[in-house]
């Protein structure tokens, strides 16, 4: 097939550019700039520079051709100016998710033209290619990779039936260690670096410093949900999210992030190690999105996913109307707050998402 495939100068996708190129397709790697130069060089560098490098290096080696795509514009309107207003909206915004169903698998398709028949990234994760008995329709299904902690499924549950018949996942079988001795079998120039961590277009910048350049600071208080007493002052609620225990700066702790006053910028904290207010075993979901042609909006139990990573919860699903569905899990779960996207399971099918909204 003639295959477009997103590099990122990571070991993840350079093993799947590897993968691809064995088995024979026809491969163009393409690298996508979105990296806000003007806008945030005043914060330090961002290291596209050196991953552009390292993605030139493994393009040459395999002999391959290799187009810089610049979608900065893209990504300001669909990530970066969703993820500022979900913090100012008092809100846990979640721009991976975005990035993936917006950027990656949004507009880049619009840049390339038809004749790539897939577009493939080093996601960890599968597709399952469904088709009724009388092969006239194609359903496919969004599947969870061997890998429990590695899995990334959470980031692409807001894909949709065109978006997942054209996307191609090579390394979602393997596990990370199995993706790194790839990377040594193959003697990639990037087989030691280390993974990136963090939100995708501020590099090693803080969401802090992000946070605060484009919201400024809003002191407000620090109360005790407990005595109703003040305890301290912050820089704004935008900063916090419910169940944060680092960076509040307050002695006698342990301090944790019980809840939001938006209107009145006040931050509830409670005191202890994992207090009892930090825990949460109901909410409500909006925003909905399902994957499957044939899921019925019926309610269901199922397993859940609050944030990217191996945990992952039992809990039945009941829907109040077609617009909001009502989470009940088995067990209290650490830290859910409004914003943050819940990613629902069965077994390893990945059923769809939708924003928590408690």
């Amino acid at each position: 097939m003639k295959v477009a495939v997103l590099v990122s100068g990571g070991v993840d996708s350079s093993v799947a550019l590897n993968l691809l190129k064995e088995e024979g397709h026809d491969l163009t790697a393409f690298y996508l700039k979105i990296w806000l130069e003007d806008e945030m060089s005043y914060m330090g560098q961002c290291p596209w520079k050196e991953d552009l490098a390292y993605v030139r290096l493994i393009c040459q080696k395999l002999g391959l051709p290799l187009e810089v795509i610049d979608m900065q514009k893209e990504y300001w309107d669909n990530v970066v100016s969703y993820t500022i207003s979900e913090a100012k909206a008092g809100r846990t915004p979640n721009p991976d998710i975005f990035c993936n169903q917006q950027i990656k698998f949004g507009h880049f398709y619009d840049k390339i033209d038809d004749s790539f028949e897939k577009v493939a990234t080093g996601h960890y994760a599968q597709i399952c290619e469904e088709r009724t008995p009388k092969n006239e329709e194609q359903n496919f299904l969004l599947m969870r990779a061997p890998d429990p902690i590695k899995d990334q499924t959470y980031f692409l549950a807001h894909l949709d039936q065109k978006q997942l018949s054209r996307a191609m996942f090579p390394i979602g079988k393997y596990t990370k260690k199995e993706v790194r001795q790839l990377a040594e079998k193959f003697d990639l120039p990037n087989k030691n670096r280390k993974d990136s961590q963090g939100i995708c277009f501020l590099g090693k910048i803080p969401f802090r410093d992000f946070i605060k350049h484009h919201l400024d600071k809003k002191p407000g208080d620090f109360i005790n949900s407990e005595t109703g007493e003040k305890i301290g002052e912050h820089d704004g609620y935008w900063f916090y999210t419910i169940g944060q225990r680092q960076g509040l700066g307050l002695s006698g702790g342990p301090w944790f992030v019980t809840s939001k006053d938006i209107e009145k910028n006040i931050i509830y904290l409670s005191q202890g190690y994992e207090p009892e207010e930090v825990y949460r075993d109901n909410f409500e979901v909006t925003n909905l999105h399902w994957i499957s042609k044939n899921f019925k909006e019926v309610d269901f139990n199922a397993t859940v996913k609050i944030r990217h990573g191996a945990n992952i919860n039992t809990c039945s699903v009941k829907f109040m109307n077609k617009k909001v569905i009502q989470v009940k899990l088995d067990e209290k779960v650490h830290g859910i707050a409004p914003g943050q996207y819940a990613v629902f399971y069965d077994g390893d099918v990945c059923l769809g998402c939708g924003m928590i909204t408690l």
